[in-house]
């Protein structure tokens, strides 16, 4: 049984704004993080004893109140404001981690530059898992708040990669993480497991209503790895919760001559005009895809084995 990190898995604080942007959710400290006196914040962003916040930064629920040495130019916003990533969550999903450290480091101030680097020289030098918390551990929990809640989840990204986090690895970081750092593992899975061993959190996730979590999760190892019945199933999700189906990878391939999913969003929206509800934008698109007489996607340059697209098995 691996002892807990002590933080408990918390949706984010807003859910309304788009999947594919992901602000960054307060991260609680974890023991033994080596982090500065007072400049750590966690979920509600309460002072604690001995430690002052950032003057003039105020913290709210599901943000991070970063210390004014790590600002970059143009990147603090205002106080209150929630910063957004310049990386679409798919992109940290398809992008090779080199040149998503290149595209990372342009953007980060010296300290938070500086610190990136110590983190993931940290988890080279020491990959995997030891003992009841890895220091690459604790670098994640960090990344927010040392990076800024736009660039976190890249960081934790390429924290993951350098430790070289196997499926029991990512399984342990999701299940014991915030929702922040869940998305983190889910647009890592692709750079990490070569195959379907880290599918329940992808189904985990799936679970959930947090929306920027549902975008994470239909990501290229769903379209890889999850079955016809439950990518259908992820399909709907998105769109009765208005997660926009740009965030699904690989959705015209995987839906070309569908005719269950063609099915589906029949009735989907027959219920939906029964009942006086507006039919989502998506529907439409997405049921064109269906289309049997329409021209077949060209073949995705990642595709990865998933031997039943739209068939059922």
């Amino acid at each position: 049984m691996t002892p807990s990190r002590g933080t408990p898995a918390t949706p984010d604080a807003d859910t309304k704004d788009r999947p594919l942007t992901d602000p960054q959710a307060g991260t609680a400290s974890r023991p033994g993080a080596d982090s500065p006196s007072g400049a750590e914040s966690g979920p509600g962003a309460e002072a604690r004893p001995g430690g002052e916040g950032v003057a003039g930064t105020e913290a709210r629920p599901g943000t991070e109140a970063r210390p004014g040495a790590e600002g970059r130019p143009g990147a603090e916003g205002q106080a209150g404001a929630e910063s957004r990533p310049d990386t679409p969550g798919t992109t940290l999903a398809l992008t090779p981690p080199a040149e998503l450290r290149a595209h990372l480091t342009a953007r980060l101030g010296t300290a938070a530059r500086a610190w990136l680097h110590r983190a993931l020289d940290e988890a080279a030098a020491h990959p995997g898992t030891h003992g009841p918390i890895s220091v690459w551990e604790l670098r994640i929990a960090e990344a927010g708040r040392r990076c800024g809640p736009e660039h976190a989840d890249a960081a934790r990204v390429l924290i993951l990669h350098a430790a070289r986090a196997d499926a029991d690895a990512v399984t342990r970081v999701y299940f014991q993480g915030t929702a922040a750092e869940r998305r983190a593992v889910l647009h890592a899975l692709p750079h990490l497991v070569p195959g379907p061993e880290a599918l329940p959190l992808v189904e985990d996730a799936l679970r959930t209503n947090d929306t920027r979590l549902l975008a994470a999760a239909v990501g290229p190892y769903a379209a890889r790895y999850l079955d016809p019945h439950q990518w259908r199933h992820a399909v709907l999700k998105c769109l009765f919760t208005g997660v926009p189906v740009d965030a699904v990878a690989d959705l015209d391939r995987r839906a070309h001559r569908d005719a269950e999913l063609a099915r589906m969003l029949g009735d989907y929206a027959a219920e939906r005009t029964a009942a006086g509800r507006p039919l989502p934008e998506d529907l439409h698109r997405v049921l064109t895809f269906t289309d049997p007489t329409a021209t077949p996607p060209a073949p995705a340059a990642d595709c990865g084995t998933r031997g039943t697209d739209g068939k059922e098995s």
